[in-house]
């Protein structure tokens, strides 16, 4: 009776969660408000990260096109120009983890990486383990998540703009 009554919890969850996630992706949320929300989330996992001080997985994804290198610039946090990327979900591998993320914030789905390797870093308090991984793009159209991504540009690797952040120089050193 007991692993009845779960599996019928359980199907009910996913269907409810299902139709709320439909919901959510009809809704339309101004960009202004998602950016907003944005902010205040990292201001609030910073208050988190300083306090207990934990180790995070993420990645960092350096996509290609030829000689030029595209950079991001996000709404939230330091906003130097940066690799794109974010964290682990639990239980995610790296690779899959990239892949959701280049879909979820430039809509581009890559289903073939090069590992790059690992660079363990601390920010804001928190111990980063960055699995960086690198994909070769030829001029895919993009769609930017405006809401998460201020600016998406492309440069030449020899020209990079002086604000990057403090990761990007030592991971694009791996391309060579």
């Amino acid at each position: 009776m007991a692993r009845t009554s779960r599996a019928i919890i359980a199907r009910l969850a996913a269907m409810i969660g299902n139709r709320a996630k439909a919901y959510a992706q009809g809704m339309r949320i101004p960009i202004p408000l998602r950016r907003l929300a944005y902010r205040g989330a990292h201001r609030v996992l910073r208050a988190y990260w300083f306090v207990r001080r934990p180790t995070i997985h993420g990645v960092k994804c350096v996509l290609t096109d030829r000689e030029r290198v595209l950079l991001v610039r996000h709404t939230y946090g330091h906003r130097r120009w940066d690799l794109p990327g974010g964290s682990l979900k639990r239980g995610e591998p790296p690779a899959a983890a990239a892949r959701r993320e280049m879909e979820e914030e430039l809509g581009v789905t890559i289903e073939h990486w090069r590992e790059l390797g690992e660079r363990p870093d601390r920010v804001y308090g928190r111990q980063d383990t960055l699995h960086c991984f690198q994909a070769e793009l030829n001029r895919p159209p993009l769609t930017v998540d405006r809401g998460e991504l201020a600016e998406v540009q492309w440069f030449a690797r020899g020209e990079l703009p002086p604000d990057l952040a403090r990761w990007v120089r030592p991971i694009l050193a791996w391309l060579r």
